[in-house]
């Protein structure tokens, strides 16, 4: 068994973990990062499936990764680079018509006022809602949250908070209310009166969500879809050019030239704790590296319950961390293509048109995901799921051999836990019939289809190690949110353990690439000296 020191050690290569580790760089520490896989990235990757298609395999899109941190480790010099989508969205409809809409609010409203000229009068009125709440909450996400049962500096930053919400004014504060705790539909029912433009917008409140548009909650979801920038452009999401995985490399590219090591294949089995403070880390092939300071990537299931023993932490909070929802419905289907999809609503014959940049939705209207939702909530696969496909070999050719594609499909709603059978036994059930519903809307599909893989939940977590295959690290309720994650009493990114941190989705702000979990942690490890 060999030894070695640090001044902190970083469990989980996410991109969250390679920004702790930069940051802690920048500053002057000796960092080490342990990755569990031979790769960077945690959800953030890209891979080599098949012979010469590189795929985004988990996350696929970006526009949350924080701008300070884009400057801060100048990652465009180390490869980083986004591509806008423009149109950003394409909903083919059962009776031949389409909605696109996008950045360009011309052709947006011109597309809305196919289906209803009051609604493509109302859209603009309700992204300017949105901004004004988001003007309000944004900041909050590189934000240590203060502890409402805390001491006077706690109080102090929550009487602020407090201002900050009575200076929106009763309209603002009211709205921004009910996008926090409220759900999507009715609020989507409120402002529109066509199915076409609410479905097509509701795909955004139950993406990673183990709920439908008509749960509380889902507001909030939804609203995570229009933070965030692409290019300064707020509201824009990209595509990064190489995919996902260029995001996790450029990072670590940067922690390394600040003199941080980075090891890959290493897989913590124990956090070591002596006295009450973190002393490091252990493999589980025995090998121990010793630190003051300890940050963890991982989710809290997996860094509380699962690397530490129990002696070491305080009953109350090990039945706290035993509470947190990791639900999850979700399937990523990743597939090679011979040929973008055709689809009988806007026909292409094999060429890439503006349909294909953005996010094609098979989502009809919001009662269909309803009853998506409603067979996974009785232990069964959605039959007809709500589908949410993305084709970045429309903007970014180095991802595919000449003339070939890579389709990601997100797919809503199928349970971690199947009733009477298991994933082994269904996903390829699953995926086809995920496909024979494309072939509905783009006939030859399945035809075009040279590879594919299926990763229901199960999967998701023995690949990527997050705990029930929830890709936000656990649920991003109100109740699990802020001052309240990962658990209450220890949302500044500390634990129970002195010099053990979080520094992954599981604290505020949660799940997406944007790295301020991170950020967050990096900083209040720096103050903590």
């Amino acid at each position: 068994m060999s030894t070695s020191s640090y001044d902190a050690i970083i469990i989980g290569a996410g991109h969250n973990g390679l920004v702790t580790a930069a940051y802690l760089a920048r500053a002057g520490y000796k960092v080490l990062v342990l990755e569990r896989r031979e790769l960077v990235g945690g959800c953030c990757v890209t891979e080599e499936l098949w012979p010469g298609f590189k795929v985004s395999t988990a996350a696929y899109v970006n526009s949350l990764l924080r701008p300070e941190i884009i400057r801060d480790l100048e990652l465009k010099k180390y490869g980083f680079e986004m591509l806008p989508r423009s149109p950003s969205s394409f909903t083919p409809f059962p009776d031949g018509r389409y909605l696109m809409m996008g950045p360009d609010k011309e052709m947006t409203h011109k597309e809305i006022a196919k289906f209803s000229t009051k609604d493509a009068e109302a859209y603009p009125k309700y992204e300017d809602m949105l901004t004004r709440v988001a003007d309000f909450l944004e900041p909050m996400l590189t934000q240590t949250p203060p502890d409402p049962f805390g001491g006077l500096g706690s109080l102090w930053k929550l009487g602020k908070l407090g201002l900050g919400f009575r200076g929106l004014g009763r309209t603002t504060a009211t709205e921004a209310v009910e996008i926090l705790t409220g759900a999507a539909r009715p609020i989507l029912d409120r402002w529109f009166e066509a199915e076409q433009l609410k479905a097509t917008i509701a795909t955004d409140a139950v993406i990673g969500a183990y709920a439908p548009p008509s749960h509380p909650g889902t507001a909030y979801v939804l609203f995570h879809h229009v933070m965030g920038e692409c290019n300064g452009v707020r509201g824009v999401w990209g595509y990064v050019r190489g995919g996902m995985g260029t995001v996790s490399n450029s990072i670590a590219a940067a922690a390394k030239s600040k003199g941080a090591e980075i090891r890959t294949n290493a897989d913590v089995g124990q956090i070591l704790v002596a006295d009450g403070r973190v002393a490091g880390v252990a493999l589980k092939d025995g090998t121990e590296f010793r630190a003051p300071r300890v940050a963890s990537c991982a989710d809290a299931n997996v860094t509380f319950l699962k690397l530490m023993e129990a002696k070491d932490l305080p009953p109350d909070f090990v039945a706290q961390v035993k509470k947190i929802d990791y639900s999850s419905a979700t399937v990523k289907i990743n597939v090679a293509l011979d040929r973008p999809p055709n689809w009988k609503a806007l026909p292409s014959d094999g060429k890439i048109g503006p349909q294909h940049h953005g996010t094609m939705h098979i989502c009809p209207d919001q009662d269909y995901i309803e009853r998506a939702f409603d067979d996974a909530k009785y232990g069964r696969w959605a039959r007809d799921p709500m589908l949410e496909c993305t084709m970045a070999t429309a903007l970014d050719d180095t991802l595919a051999p000449p003339g070939k594609h890579i389709l990601s499909m997100f797919v809503q709603y199928a349970p971690y836990h199947l009733k009477g059978t298991t994933w082994d036994a269904e996903k390829d059930k699953f995926a086809d019939r995920c496909f024979d519903i494309m072939e509905e809307y783009a006939p030859g599909f399945k035809a075009s289809v040279l590879h594919r893989l299926v990763i229901p939940p199960p999967d998701m977590e023995r690949l990527w190690g997050i705990t029930g295959g929830n890709i936000m690290q656990g649920s991003m309720s109100l109740s699990s949110m802020f001052s309240f994650r990962p658990v209450a009493g220890y949302a500044n990114y500390r634990t129970p353990v002195t010099g053990l941190y979080l520094c992954g989705a599981a604290a505020h702000p949660g799940g997406g690439v944007m790295g301020a979990c991170g950020l967050n942690a990096a900083r209040e490890m720096l103050r903590d000296g």
